[in-house]
């Protein structure tokens, strides 16, 4: 983990890694979890039987499984310590360039895109790049938009 003083450290680290988080299991618990509380239960996620002999030869997780693991993911790479409160603001751009098998482990790499002042903090945009170990293609890489308050 690599952890910050204050939130104006990141200022000066565009385009640089400012964490990579720890590895992630992506077992098939997690995915029928995922797929109970969403209500997408598609036979690629939650059928082992049926998904063997489809595309993938296995399930596969939810695109947005894979998303919804970036809070954690962040938990594990990098914290600030002036930093009282942070909002998700959202997403510039979210692509899943490549399948999550189950079983897969997966970890996070965020770099800094933009730093821009707000009234009590900063507005970041950081670019996640979401890594299967074993594979260079990252199953999903995403513009994400945060506002940290000190």
């Amino acid at each position: 983990m690599k952890k910050y003083a204050a939130l104006s450290e990141l200022q000066d680290l565009r385009g640089q890694i400012i964490g990579v988080s720890d590895w992630i299991e992506v077992d098939q618990a997690r995915i029928d979890r995922f797929a109970a509380v969403t209500g997408d239960d598609q036979w690629i996620h939650v059928d082992p039987v049926r998904a063997a002999a489809g595309l993938f030869g296995r399930t596969i997780a939810h695109g947005h499984l894979t998303l919804s693991l970036l809070p954690v993911m962040v938990r594990s790479s990098f914290a600030i310590g002036d930093v009282r409160m942070t909002i998700n603001y959202g997403f510039n751009r979210v692509r899943f360039p490549a399948p999550v098998p189950v079983g897969s482990r997966l970890r996070g790499h965020f770099k800094l895109q933009a730093f821009e002042p707000i009234a009590g903090g900063a507005q970041v945009i950081v670019e996640v790049s979401t890594e299967r170990e074993g594979q260079a293609k990252p199953v999903c890489v995403a513009e994400s938009v945060s506002r940290h308050f000190t």
